[in-house]
């Protein structure tokens, strides 16, 4: 098996893993970073460049595309895929939970729950969208932020007023979202891996900070899901499409909560608070996924190969 790990730091702790996994099974792997791919087109065939030189066809790619080069980074996973190579996460799927406006969409259209959401232009009132998110104390988050930057808690209207007020004053876009109080700023994430939940964490914020992320400074444990919450959880995943996938949930009166489903997870924090191989079990997905290694005549049938 010959496989691409697309990633632009092999020394990350992730990618370290992925490729420790591969190599375990006797496997060929490869870490690509994919800025410096150059895609070549032509009539009836697709081609790939790295480094000067033409790129070898994998059987499967797996994707680690940073947030910041979303879309040259799925226009690489694109490739491969009209390349017929199994992509662990396709290249919409990928673009679809970058986007924290059309990922909210789409999750609705799928029935999970999430905390209630309102998104307005800058030319809205920040009193009716206030009114329209259930009142103080709110969370306003940055449509570009990512790790828990660009996430603010205000207490108050007069304070959601006047942060809205400076925002819009910067042409910022922003979600308004519920303060979700009896959560205690903590979180679960479940990693779901082809259609399974292989693995979950309780995340909790520290002291004095609402956000449960652990580049803020949260903590995590080991976490055992109930029904509800593996329900929610794969129902994120597939209403997403991504066949790996790390799903943000937050506890509340009403059951889990969807906030995020994250297309490229840390694999660090999940590992170490559970003790389970997240990364061998990526490899298993790709091996269940790609029966005969080095056929390139199958053809992946996936949604997200197209534009």
């Amino acid at each position: 098996m010959k496989v691409y790990i697309l990633s632009r730091n092999p020394s990350l702790y992730s990618t370290q893993r992925l490729v420790e996994a591969g190599e375990q099974r006797g496997w060929e792997i490869r870490v690509i970073d994919y800025l410096k791919c150059t895609i070549e087109i032509i009539k009836g065939e697709l081609l790939i460049n790295y480094l000067g030189k033409k790129l070898p066809v994998p059987d499967a790619i797996i994707p680690r595309i940073g947030a910041s080069r979303t879309f040259y980074g799925t226009a690489m996973v694109r490739h491969f895929e009209m390349m017929d190579v199994f992509s662990t996460s396709g290249n919409l799927a990928i673009a679809r939970s970058r986007d924290k406006l059309r990922s909210l969409q789409v999750l609705s259209k799928n029935s999970v729950d999430m905390p209630r959401t309102v998104f307005a232009s800058n030319k809205s009132s920040a009193k009716d969208v206030i009114a329209l998110s259930g009142g103080a104390p709110l969370v306003l988050k940055i449509l570009e932020g990512t790790q828990g930057v660009g996430v603010v808690l205000v207490d108050s209207e007069k304070a959601a007023k006047s942060v809205l007020d400076a925002f819009y004053g910067m042409d910022v876009n922003l979600l308004v979202q519920e303060f979700i109080e009896e959560a205690g700023g903590a979180d679960i994430r479940a990693l779901v891996v082809g259609g399974e939940v292989v693995g979950a964490m309780r995340r909790q914020g520290a002291e004095g900070d609402f956000r449960s992320n652990l580049h803020q400074g949260g903590s995590a444990t080991s976490y055992k899901l109930n029904r509800k919450e593996k329900s929610t959880a794969l129902a994120a995943a597939k209403a997403m499409g991504l066949g790996v996938c790390g799903v943000d949930m937050i506890p509340s009166s009403r059951g889990p909560l969807v906030m995020e489903v994250n297309s490229s997870p840390g694999l660090e924090g999940i590992e170490k608070s559970t003790g389970i191989d997240i990364a061998g079990k990526i490899m298993d997905y790709i091996e269940k996924s790609v029966p005969n290694p080095g056929d390139k005549k199958r053809r992946i049938k996936r949604d997200s190969i197209g534009a």
